[in-house]
């Protein structure tokens, strides 16, 4: 966190201070939209070319913000009078000398990357290998531009050991004022294309640009296997001295890469370093991310952190989001959408990835015209035809003058277009089926109208799940915990609806514990989507040990039965101390072993090295009610009972947990080493709901309305009855999406436009009717079936039952949006 006075800062960037106060600031912003703690935060008021940050000052002023840096104040000051301006010429110049002098406070490691492909990937892998050893600050997403990197080097605070930051740029001298801020120890030079080239008059140009990142660096790495990257950077380290490490599939480099071998499942890479010869095994098929992969790991051998504990590392590095969106086109495609760039080198990467997409059997690739410079065009778009055939593209569009003068140049089968809009005007005679298309475009083709052509239109009835909202109320539980209690998170049942890996990645940044799921292919499902928490399988059938133990699941042991399949199995994959959970029964009388069969539970366990018990755990029956606090009372000391007779045998610790949502709030004495959190993270609570904050709001829009005359009937079976003229609105979602029927015929509200419309009629399978006579709506307006005002309790109340069957009986065909406040 930051901690600066606003004349400090204003002394820093040599501005002009002007206001009544010399407040400190912690935190710094530039989005209007997300205005940070008023009191210590610091607006940036950008001049861009769309938008200019000065227009937004009197509307934070009146939502509390009270610090501005401005490069123009005068007209605000008068309006704003209890306000703190500095006011500068620039106010990115200022933002970027207060980055550079707050980096120049810290001596550790900086590690520094560019490149044309694969920066944010390489800073987020090396992130996922060290944050166990290191506390490490990190570029945000792609924070690689003139104001993404200051902000990202304004995160470093007294904790940080060691910082990655990421820098990008796109015409000349850019990189001398991000190397100033950076200040990298380390630098890391990635593959180079020509994605901005048509700034520079060269490759030869860019290249040398983008070396100045590291003109103070004392370490830097490279792959020799690019001849005009590896001339020049002889060129620019001839005369320093500093420790130059590079890794080459040829002989000549410090990590000589001497196989790689791709199966179903990932790769394995085979290295020699200094005479040693290790492998790594990688998650990823690709050659892209098998590149940037060999960039950590000779980082990593290089600056003698490699250890058996990394080596593992390497098998869950995690898939990284990058621009590239995968969406459901029309008539059963899939749709790549990569219109950021169109540079070569990612268009090898986009087709590398459009090739992995074996659930279509066709591949297309729709690509506009390549803007670069310093390449003869023939030559160029020969060598582009010759890719698209030899990565085994099926079919090919062109659209742009320069592909249309070299269609003579591609032999397989091709279109092309002079622009986008007579590519949109001949799609109707165009035909796509059960096809993967890669959409790749340079930004001013406007490829993104040829996306909203294709993509398939889904069911306008979303469940939008807010990300803010359920870490909020994760913190809210972990508040009540001791320091030291450990929290298991249940994610099983599509996480009671609200997603799988979407909702498993926040809380592996929340640093939760461990994850819980009822079945193996849930847990799969997580490690497919690089899941790397412990993850308990509460239900494990024996067709499902093989998949336990290939993606390092841990199993729940409830039986005699089913302990005994499983050590067979264990034996006879010839593994030893298999992490297992096992489950008591306590009271509840649903799985787990009788105190009779603890003893012999114990006895087994202690005879054999095949297993290793990670916790016990039970499960309490009405942790919720008061009513029956006696019961759980005596279920928590009948825990503690048969735990301590598995602990007295063993000669290991163990943790255990008994404690559901309702639990962690009622009984606090009980927390042991660990507690689980179900439902409580989604916004429910039996007694402290105003605690906790909403995290899903179920929402469809009127599709249609109509007028209905006094006596005329609504839908199956003439269940709604008008008794009056009434206006009634139709609505997309049904049974089918999870709208139990029995809400039908007046039995719930929801709300249009703030209004409460009931419900008229018979639930259809997919969509019902309201009554929206005096309510004042259009066709497209939003409708809410449950949210912040409408908790999903109440729908609960009126079906009688709980939240949880609300939450699980939501369709997978309702569309799960995810955002971030």
């Amino acid at each position: 966190m930051l901690s600066y006075h606003l004349s400090e800062i204003a002394k820093i960037v040599g501005g002009r201070i002007e206001g009544p106060h010399d407040p400190l600031i912690q935190h710094i912003f530039t989005d209007s939209r997300s205005p940070m703690a008023f009191d210590t935060a610091l607006f940036l008021a950008l001049k861009g070319e769309r938008h200019d940050g000065h227009a937004f000052l009197p509307e934070l002023y009146r939502q509390g913000v009270r610090n501005f840096i401005v490069s123009s104040g005068d007209s605000y000051m008068k309006e704003m009078p209890e306000a703190c301006f500095i006011v500068v010429e620039d106010t990115l110049k200022a933002i970027q000398l207060f980055a550079a002098h707050h980096r120049g406070k810290f001596n550790i490691p900086v590690i520094g990357i560019t490149g044309s492909n694969g920066k944010t990937i390489i800073k987020e892998w090396l992130f996922h290998l060290l944050e166990m050893d290191r506390n490490i600050v990190r570029s945000p997403k792609s924070y690689n531009s003139q104001l993404g990197v200051p902000l990202s080097v304004l995160l470093l605070d007294e904790k940080t050991t060691m910082a990655i930051f990421e820098a990008g740029i796109s015409k000349p001298m850019e990189m001398i004022k991000i190397a100033a801020i950076i200040k990298p120890t380390i630098g890391i030079l990635t593959n180079i294309g020509e994605a901005h080239q048509e700034n520079f008059k060269d490759f030869s140009e860019k290249l040398i640009e983008k070396l100045k990142l590291f003109d103070s660096v004392e370490t830097f790495f490279y792959c020799k296997d690019n001849t005009e990257i590896e001339k020049a950077v002889n060129l620019c380290f001839t005369d320093r001295k500093i420790n130059i490490f590079s890794w080459s599939k040829k002989d000549g480099a410090d990590l000589k890469i001497k196989e790689i071998h791709k199966t179903a499942r990932g790769t394995s890479i085979l290295g020699e370093f200094r005479n040693s010869v290790n492998t790594i095994w990688i998650p990823f098929t690709d050659d892209a991310s098998i590149e940037n992969a060999i960039h950590c790991w000779l980082v990593i051998l290089s600056l003698g952190m490699w250890s058996y504990r990394l080596n593992r590392r390497f098998e869950s590095l995690p898939p990284v989001a990058m621009r590239l969106e995968l969406k459901k086109g029309i008539n059963s495609c899939t749709l790549i959408n990569d219109s950021y760039n169109s540079d070569y080198v990612s268009l090898i990467v986009a087709i590398d990835f459009l090739m992995q997409q074996n659930q279509s059997p066709q591949k297309t690739v729709i690509l506009s015209d390549i803007l670069q410079s310093g390449r003869e065009e023939e030559e160029f778009y020969h060598q582009l035809a010759a890719l698209l055939k030899s990565k085994g593209v099926d079919r090919f569009i062109g659209i742009g003058n320069a592909l249309m003068n070299h269609q003579s140049s591609f032999n397989i089968p091709s279109e092309f277009y002079r622009t986008t809009e007579d590519f949109l005007s001949k799609l109707h005679t165009i035909t796509f089926g059960n096809e993967a298309i890669l959409l790749k475009g340079a930004r001013s083709f406007e490829f993104e109208k040829i996306s909203d052509a294709l993509e398939l239109k889904t069911h306008s009835t979303c469940l939008e799940i807010n990300l803010n909202a359920m870490a909020y109320n994760l913190n809210y539980f972990r508040s009540l915990l001791k320091p030291d209690t450990k929290i298991m998170v249940m994610v099983k049942a599509l996480s009671y609806g609200s997603g799988t890996f979407e909702i498993a990645n926040m809380l592996q940044f929340q640093k939760v514990d461990y994850l819980a799921v009822a079945y193996a292919d849930e847990g799969v499902e997580l490690r497919r989507a690089g899941i790397q928490l412990p993850v308990m399988v509460m239900n494990p059938e024996f067709r499902s040990f093989e998949a336990i133990v290939d993606y390092r699941l841990e199993p729940e042991i409830y039986s005699i039965s089913i302990l005994n399949k499983f050590l067979l199995f264990i034996k006879e994959r010839g593994l030893k101390n298999f992490p297992v959970h096992i489950k008591f029964d306590t009271g509840m009388h649903r799985l787990g072993f009788s105190e009779e069969e603890i003893v012999t539970v114990t006895e087994a366990l202690v005879q054999s090295n095949l297993l290793m018990v990670q916790s016990v755990f039970s499960h309490l029956a009405s942790s919720e009610d008061e009513n029956h606090d006696e019961f759980t009372k005596l279920q928590i000391s009948r825990f503690e009972k048969m735990s301590k007779t598995v602990s007295n045998a063993l000669s290991y610790r163990f943790f255990r947990h008994i404690l559901n949502s309702a639990g962690i709030e009622r009984f606090p004495e009980a927390q042991f080493e660990m507690v689980r959190l179900g439902i409580g993270l989604y916004g429910i609570s039996s007694g402290n709901a105003s605690k906790l904050k909403n995290i899903g709001t179920l929402k469809t829009i009127i599709s249609q309305t109509r007028e209905v005359k006094a006596g005329d009937t609504v839908g199956y079976g003439r269940k709604g009855i008008a008794v009056n003229k009434m206006k009634v609105a139709v609505i997309p979602i049904g049974y089918a999406d999870g709208l139990n029927r029995k809400l039908g015929n007046g039995a719930a509200k929801f709300l249009v436009n703030g209004k409460f419309a009931p419900t008229i009629g018979n639930i259809c399978m997919d969509m019902c009717m309201l009554d929206v006579t005096g309510i004042k709506i259009s066709e497209g307006d939003p409708v809410i079936i449950f949210g912040e005002d409408l908790p999903v309790s109440e729908l609960a109340e009126k079906l009688g039952t709980i939240p949880y069957e609300i939450l699980t009986s939501i369709s997978t065909r309702v569309n799960r949006v995810y955002y971030q406040e």
